[in-house]
């Protein structure tokens, strides 16, 4: 009896203790958050310039023939033959991420939650001058979605092979590979990718519904196509378009059929769909009966969150508020036994693949469910959690650093992209660092311990995605509805260029009546990268010690040494001058493009030989920069023309070719 009651005891204790401890941490943090914050806790930040670069970021992932309004300079033209081969149109839409796949699924949820923000936050969007900007992104994809969706039982879900893409790593502009098109169709469906691309274009319409009420007409009735096509023809979309399976697999279907529901009813007002959403709520779950999913959050994947909220809002009824409260209490009540895990810096942590999406998604539903909800305890607690989450992005962290390419302090500068790294040699590594600075991309973010490696190959920390902003973008403009910031006047700025073109040379034999010239010619064009299809250099000499104009040509023998596909000219004139010839090399079928070895760079060889008489090589403009050097040095002195139009070099001017004629004449 003794040794029960001391074991009773034993137990009450423990109880006791446990109880205290929580409630000792609960009340540490409350009072840590309220009274003594760190204090990189507590800045507040431009939250205007946040929206207009996070919002850029899209244009920069766009694929297809880019506008005219292209803000970009980086970005050109690409993927331009889409679809070709299946015999339909697909270019368009957005890049997945830092490489060139045009995944459907996460394009389409992305789609939906930035319309949403729209939908919530139209006021800050038109406030911050990036309503425009924004409706421009929501038009450019949902072309997209129209061209991919050719007939009712028909969608485009992906274009572009992982296995190809990723084994390249260079600017979408000249990408060489095959890129083949997948589809999902009544005979192999696909109602998560169909149920979620009728979610986004239903959503999207409710915001063109505004200012271009035909495009909403057009976009809700492709919406209701898709939902009727992924309600009747059920089936996972990567069991179909298998290539996804290793990217972007599905879970499951039920939770897209739930959330599409609700966002056509919303866009429709037609309660049928309304029924469906309630119907196929309760699949959300091993049983009717059982505790919907609360641990996770809204993902490319899952949206039984967003549908909690969306539901709550649409209908007020208890069930869908209990389980959107249970969710988001698990993200923000750090009071709670059972409860997400912070980092010490504060940072809602779920996972280590793109921990800040999950965040930042998480945020964007929590500011909106926290805007409906009545209880000003609830709003505060969901508004708190998500103003912290977005602050912890921009720099309210223990290393006081942006999370933010382009942003703040300490930004990153290595984001795991291709084209704004803008490697010319098919490598992460060259060059050291990216060409490019893609503004406003939310980075994957930091481990456990708010630790953080700014390296282009971590891709678990500095990977970006469409999927990445699209909820952080939404959370941003509630942020800046409330604290407010101004959009920079002069974004984006011009930045100086690097050389795209440029010549290397070297005299590999020189002596009195022959010079051996070996040129490299390179193409690394990075604003935006393109393919070089007419390139000529020029070799730049002076013949004043030969007898006379008349002979000198006929003096002087061109020749190539090993190099079959260029051909030269003879000795032409330059211009006015009386002395100054030049030879012209033209790269016949080279087509150079920034794509890795040997596409990058070509090498010519030619000769230039006095079968009779001595000649002075060393006054020669274009020996200028070579004299004394023994390896390979950048030559601007011998000029590159792409097409006939200068693009690298000078060319020996009026003052110039005076200098030397007089120079070699020994004159002062």
């Amino acid at each position: 009896m003794f040794k029960k009651v001391n074991i009773i005891k034993s137990i009450v204790i423990l109880l006791i203790t446990t109880i205290f401890i929580v409630n000792f941490n609960c009340i540490h943090y409350l009072v840590f958050t309220t009274f003594i914050q760190p204090s990189w806790s507590k800045t507040t930040y431009n939250y205007g310039e946040v929206l207009q670069k996070a919002i850029y970021f899209y244009e920069a992932q766009r694929s297809g023939k880019l506008p005219k309004n292209n803000r970009v300079e980086w970005r050109g033209d690409s993927a331009l033959n889409d679809g070709a081969g299946q015999g339909i149109d697909l270019t368009g839409g957005w890049y997945d991420a830092g490489d060139h796949i045009k995944f459907g699924f996460p394009m389409a949820s992305s789609t939906t939650l930035l319309a949403w923000g729209v939908i919530e936050y139209e006021d800050a969007y038109k406030k911050s001058g990036q309503y425009t900007y924004m409706l421009d992104n929501l038009r450019w994809v949902n072309d997209y979605f129209i061209k991919a969706h050719p007939s009712p039982n028909v969608l485009w879900g992906q274009v572009g092979k992982g296995s190809l893409d990723h084994a390249w790593w260079g600017p979408a502009e000249v990408m060489p590979m095959e890129r083949p098109a997948y589809k999902i169709d009544s005979a192999c469906p696909g109602s998560d990718l169909a149920a979620e691309t009728a979610a986004a274009i239903a959503a999207s319409s409710l915001v063109f519904k505004k200012t271009d009420i035909n495009y909403s007409n057009l976009l809700l009735k492709h919406a209701k196509e898709l939902y009727e096509f992924a309600d009747t023809y059920r089936g996972k979309y990567s069991d179909c378009i298998t290539d996804a399976n290793n990217f972007y697999k599905s879970g499951g279907y039920d939770d897209e059929l739930v959330w599409a529901s609700a966002w056509l009813y919303k866009a429709s007002g037609d309660s049928i769909y309304l029924t469906k959403a309630e119907q196929y709520y309760d699949n959300l779950s091993d049983s009717p009966n059982s505790i919907k999913p609360y641990n996770w959050t809204h993902t490319w994947d899952d949206k039984s969150y967003g549908s909690y909220v969306l539901l709550a809002k649409l209908t007020g009824k208890e069930k869908y508020v209990n389980d959107a409260e249970r969710w988001l209490d698990y993200w923000a009540d750090r009071c709670k036994w059972e409860k997400i895990y912070y980092t010490p810096g504060g940072l809602a942590w779920l996972d280590e693949w793109g921990s800040l999406r999950y965040a930042a998604k998480t945020a964007f539903l929590a500011f909106i469910y926290g805007d409906w909800v009545e209880s000003r305890w609830k709003k505060g607690r969901y508004h708190s959690f998500a103003e912290r989450q977005i602050n912890y992005m921009l720099g309210s962290n223990p290393k006081k650093r942006s999370y933010i390419v382009g942003f703040g302090n300490n930004p990153p500068t290595q984001p795991h992209h291709r084209t704004a790294h803008g490697s010319w040699a098919n490598s992460k590594t060259i060059p050291k660092d990216s060409r490019h600075t893609l503004y406003g991309a939310l980075v994957g973010g930091p481990d456990r311990k708010d630790n953080f490696k700014d390296e282009r190959s971590n891709f678990k920390m500095t990977e970006v995605a469409i999927d990445y902003n699209a909820g952080f973008i939404g959370a941003v403009a509630k942020v800046y509805g409330k604290d407010g910031g101004e959009p920079l006047s002069n974004f984006p700025e011009s930045v100086q260029k690097d050389d795209e073109f440029f010549v290397e040379s070297k005299a590999t034999e020189i002596a009195d009546k022959v010079i051996e010239i070996k040129a490299v010619v390179y193409n690394q064009s990075a604003w935006p990268a393109r393919i070089a299809k007419n390139l000529s250099l020029r070799y730049f000499v002076d013949l004043n010690e030969a007898s006379n104009q008349d002979t000198r040509t006929s003096e002087i023998q061109v020749s190539l040494i090993n190099t079959p596909d260029a051909s030269i000219s003879a000795l032409k004139l330059w211009g006015t001058a009386k002395t100054i010839y030049y030879v012209e090399v033209n790269l016949d079928g080279s087509q150079l493009y920034p794509g890795g070895e040997p596409y990058y760079k070509t090498e010519v060889r030619f000769k230039l030989t006095s079968p009779t008489k001595a000649l002075n090589f060393n006054n020669d403009w274009s020996y200028q920069e070579m004299n004394g050097q023994d390896g390979l040095v950048k030559n601007g002195k011998i000029p590159l023309y792409d097409n006939g139009k200068l693009i690298f070099g000078a060319e020996p001017n009026q003052l110039s070719i005076s200098l030397l004629e007089k120079q070699f004449q020994g004159e002062e």
